[in-house]
């Protein structure tokens, strides 16, 4: 290793192998390793032989742990950051130590290595020179719909993480927002029973909602939108959806940022829908 400072190291997802030396090089050297749960960290080292100080740092603890570590960047020791699996700070804690490392000119090394997000990319099929990276989805259908809608006119192939249980819920919802693209669901990337289902976002949920939901972690990549007008059709098709459950000006709103449409236009589209029904 170069020097002292804050090391974040990329663990394995799967198999405890699936660790590059220069990964069990920083955590062999490293003053105190950093991890989300202490337990998970231990088996780790204990697979390879190594024997470090471990400390908690979570979400949960980041506010109390966070300084404490700083102080010992601070004394010119080594901190090793993991997370449970993966590349930490990809949908892991650790921005703010990063940042406060940053404020207090301490210097930060990445040791990368596993990660769901990219390995769900590069076997997809989607184009992987632009791609968007969201995180989870809100839990909820309307919030994940207006995210959705924000997120439509990106061209970029998109990649998402979901929970396993809400993943036939949010497909749909994405068919209907973003239009029924081409889709890719990956689960648990990297370990033994890594697996990857390819189709369309309509396809897929009807697929999910009537067989088990999947266990383990979700990666979604998502091709990126054509960025062509949408016909009367389609305006009406994605107006009619969206006013099950959002009133007329939310329903337009959703609905004009997800295809790109001056809201007035769709506003009263919506209304002559909503009249017509009635």
């Amino acid at each position: 290793m170069a020097g002292s400072g804050l090391y974040l190291v990329a663990t394995p997802i799967g198999n405890a192998r699936d660790i590059t030396l220069r990964a069990l090089d920083a955590l062999a050297r490293a003053d105190v390793i950093a991890c989300e749960d202490t337990r998970v960290t231990a088996k780790l080292l204990a697979i390879h032989g190594i024997s470090r100080p471990l400390t908690p740092y979570h979400e949960h603890n980041a506010e109390k742990a966070g300084p404490k570590l700083i102080k010992r960047l601070k004394k010119g020791l080594t901190v090793a950051l993991v997370s449970d699996a993966g590349t930490p700070l990809v949908s892991d804690p650790g921005y703010k130590l990063v940042c406060a490392c940053l404020a207090e000119g301490i210097a930060i090394t990445s040791l990368p290595g596993a990660s769901s997000v990219l390995s769900a990319l590069v076997i997809s099929g989607m184009p992987t020179d632009r791609f968007f990276f969201l995180g989870f989805l809100p839990p909820k259908s309307a919030a994940r719909r207006k995210v959705l809608a924000t997120i439509a006119k990106i061209p970029a192939t998109l990649v998402i993480m979901e929970s396993a249980k809400r993943l036939p819920a949010s497909l749909a919802d994405m068919a209907d927002v973003l239009g029924d693209r081409r889709a890719a669901i990956s689960r648990e990337m990297t370990k033994k029973f890594e697996e990857t289902r390819r189709g369309t976002l309509a396809g897929l949920a009807g697929y999910y909602r009537e067989s088990s939901p999947p266990k383990g972690e979700v990666t979604m990549v998502i091709e990126a939108g054509t960025g062509k007008a949408a016909n009367g059709a389609e305006l009406d098709r994605r107006l009619i959806e969206a006013l099950k459950s959002e009133t007329v000006r939310d329903a337009a709103e959703l609905v004009s940022v997800s295809l790109g449409l001056a809201k007035r236009r769709v506003y009263t589209r919506a209304l002559e829908l909503k009249q017509g029904r009635k």
